[in-house]
């Protein structure tokens, strides 16, 4: 009896420890936020859904040694949507940064330069999130208000014309704007 106890106990430990690991698995951004369950709630990411959204970010976290809130956000919708079974080809994600939000998108040595030998914080978020697909556009018209060079930009991140081109085009794409954040 004490044997069968045992293992029983063995098979449920089992079954846990890989649905523990699926469950790890699932995220899009590991290490990244998400939402949490909430029992009972009517509106789910559907996974049979075409996810078009496009974020506008454009202000930097208020502490420049913190990740910009902003792209918290992002991964936690990703996280959501990938945590709920929702494929990565029916998560059409781009990020548009502009006006405030451009100082992110910098690589680390200007970064430094320009935040008193500070290290961009922003920098593995945003690598893991365009590892998971996400779409990272910057603003050209912001980048030369803040004369930076493009060369000077993350590789992770597509220099556009304008925010606000990107922004309309993405939006007669289908994208869903969300922000700005």
């Amino acid at each position: 009896m004490l044997k069968r106890l045992f293992m029983n106990f063995a098979v449920l430990a089992a079954v846990a420890g890989v649905a523990g690991a699926a469950y790890a698995q699932e995220l899009a951004v590991p290490g990244g936020p998400v939402a949490r369950d909430v029992p009972g709630a009517k509106e789910l990411p559907d996974p049979n859904m075409m996810y078009k959204v496009v974020f506008d970010i454009a202000k930097a976290s208020p502490k420049v040694d913190e990740v910009s809130p902003g792209l918290l956000m992002v991964a936690r919708y990703v996280n959501t949507l990938a945590k709920n079974g929702v494929p990565a080809d029916h998560r059409k994600i781009a990020v548009i940064l502009h006006q405030g939000g451009t100082s992110m998108i910098l690589k680390n040595d200007v970064f430094r330069a320009r935040h008193e030998g500070l290290d961009n914080p922003n920098i593995a978020m945003i690598q893991k999130l365009s590892k998971a697909g996400v779409d990272f556009r910057v603003c050209g018209q912001a980048l030369l208000g803040s004369k930076t060079d493009p060369k000077d930009v993350l590789p992770e991140i597509e220099v556009d014309l304008w925010a606000m081109t990107t922004a309309v085009n993405l939006q007669l794409k289908g994208y869903v704007h969300i922000g700005p954040l």
